[in-house]
């Protein structure tokens, strides 16, 4: 099993001091987050897309050269990509620059985005955004794929033998398709024969092992081997102890804050308390014998290789915070690599063309 340390860039609170960062001082941890993940052992790291309060994540191509400037072994990924956002060919010309400063340690996780600051910036409505997702990432495998496009679709003007620079260093990149609870991405992902990234954050698990058998269904409907299926996953909170008591401990107050959060911007309630968040949800919180239990629990369901981990501080003290990040490479990681195979990432494989 692979494991990424994962962030939205999210500007809020500390909870426990009140205190909200500066902008500059935000986007500088997260390059700190990502060189700390690679001196632990991480194998990736990911930085989201979004374009609305409280987030600080809207240009990830930007933030993640900074951290291919300061790292040399991390995958480096999107989650996600809004590619129902984007120019294609302004998406290709980014991430294929990315791609060389970082030697082809690069990884996408693409999807329609959500949040209604879209349609205000953009102008993508939820009518046109699976539209808008599908035809953007065919354009951007098509221009990432050939040294020269003819292509004409609905929602940006045509192209005629058209080069887009610089060529990327990936022949062929991996891109995942990141799905939360519609079918529509995991439909997408199967026919292209491109791996799946389950969000598995918001509910408990049974909706997003549904999508996974379905993805997995439509994988073999549109004739491609089984065995060539690949499943990532989420987790909705990530604390690891020496002992449950512990962890709930440090947690707790986390995740209250997270709650009065949710409730300020009104998003629905799921879990209510941090008992019914650790039983219900994917949260890895507890001693590091509970976490491996339950992500064997969840590989049953998903079949997974890859999971990411919350990158975030949330108010936690140094030893508490460090010692969880340490702690799950110690005595979590390990195990679960003994026990769950799973195929390279971006960084371990051969750039011979073709995508495992």
């Amino acid at each position: 099993m692979k494991f990424l340390l994962f962030t939205l860039v999210t500007r809020v609170p500390d909870p426990i001091t009140g205190i909200i960062p500066e902008t500059r001082d935000r986007l500088r941890e997260v390059v700190e987050q990502a060189r700390l993940a690679e001196e632990l052992g991480y194998d990736g790291f990911a930085v989201g897309e979004r374009h609305e309060d409280p987030f600080l994540s809207a240009a990830p191509p930007v933030l993640l050269s900074h951290i291919a400037a300061v790292t040399s072994r991390l995958t480096l990924f999107t989650a996600v990509t809004t590619l129902s956002l984007l120019d294609p060919v302004r998406a290709f010309e980014d991430y294929s620059t990315l791609d060389n400063l970082a030697g082809g340690r690069l990884e996408l996780i693409i999807g329609k985005g959500n949040g209604a600051a879209q349609a205000q910036l953009y102008h993508v409505t939820t009518e046109d955004q699976w539209d808008r997702n599908r035809e953007g990432y065919e354009l951007f495998r098509a221009l990432w794929d050939s040294d020269e496009v003819t292509w004409s679709g609905r929602f940006r003007p045509s192209l005629t033998a058209a080069k887009a620079l610089p060529r990327p260093w990936q022949p062929r990149i991996r891109i995942w398709h990141g799905s939360a609870t519609s079918r529509e991405s995991v439909e997408l992902a199967a026919r292209h024969g491109d791996p799946l990234f389950s969000a598995n954050v918001t509910n408990p698990i049974e909706p997003y092992a549904e999508l996974v058998r379905h993805y997995r269904e439509r994988w073999a409907d549109h004739g491609h081997d089984p065995a060539d299926a690949l499943v990532g996953a989420g987790t909705a909170g990530f604390h690891v102890a020496p002992t449950s008591q512990q962890a709930r401990a440090v947690y707790a107050p986390l995740f209250e804050a997270r709650l009065a959060l949710a409730r300020k911007l009104g998003h629905p309630i799921v879990f209510d308390t941090v008992d019914d968040f650790v039983s219900r949800s994917s949260a890895l919180i507890g001693s590091p014998e509970e976490v491996i239990d339950k992500v064997g629990r969840y590989h049953e369901q998903f079949g997974h290789e890859v999971i990411h981990l919350s990158a975030e501080r949330e108010g936690r003290a140094d030893a508490d915070y460090l010692g969880s990040l340490e702690l799950f490479q110690a005595e979590v990681a390990p195990e679960l690599r003994r026990r769950i195979p799973s195929r390279p990432l971006a960084t371990g494989r051969e750039f011979s063309g073709v995508t495992p």
